[in-house]
């Protein structure tokens, strides 16, 4: 048996997520999680929103952590995780009427961000919800000492790393048809940023 691996972060922030998304998604039924890691939230929140299919998806040589834990919880509403690489793709036809992403933004470069945000329309209906979570700068400054710490260490790691900028995510979002629909603070510096596509 595979041994699963364990993210001490997403055990953490599960259930302040959860908690908003019981409520975003409540409307929902086919969501698209980008950069899923482990899959610990994906078998967690696919277990508590049994009315989603939640489509797990994460470049292949993280795909067998998120295998481990999705096949433990055995949920008929996890179908097999997804190769994708959001820069290069190829990105799955969908259409989902909702995206998720936790602590991704950080880790890619910003050309990944862009990206990610430009293939959002040919994926997601019109109406789709996207719900992104982690640190995100403020008109330019950290907003703890923490996250400018952590910031630190992502560039000492690799100097694409870095947390990025609310209001340039947004700017991204919007091109895309997205409209933030909310700002929600969450625990240890991070926020849950909640937008709508709006109908042409």
């Amino acid at each position: 048996m595979i041994e699963k691996p364990f993210s001490p972060a997403c055990e953490r922030n599960r259930e302040p997520i959860l908690a908003v998304l019981r409520d975003f998604f409540a409307d929902r039924r086919h969501v698209l999680e980008v950069g899923s890691g482990t899959g610990q939230h994906a078998a967690h929140f696919a277990a508590a929103l049994s009315q989603l299919v939640w489509q797990t998806s994460d470049r292949a040589e993280n795909l067998p952590d998120s295998r481990a834990w999705l096949d433990e919880a055995a949920l008929l509403n996890t179908p097999a995780p997804i190769t994708l690489d959001v820069a290069s793709g190829p990105w799955p036809s969908g259409p989902f009427d909702a995206v998720f992403s936790a602590n991704t933004l950080h880790i890619m470069g910003w050309p990944e961000v862009e990206a990610f945000f430009a293939a959002l329309p040919g994926v997601t209906t019109t109406d789709a919800k996207l719900a992104i979570y982690g640190p995100f700068n403020i008109d330019g400054r950290f907003t703890s000492d923490s996250n400018a710490a952590f910031d630190a260490s992502l560039k000492a790691r690799a100097p694409h790393m870095g947390i990025r900028d609310a209001a340039a995510v947004d700017a991204l979002a919007n091109a895309a048809g997205f409209v933030l629909h909310e700002d929600i603070a969450m625990p240890a510096n991070n926020h849950l940023r909640l937008w709508q596509r709006s109908t042409p």
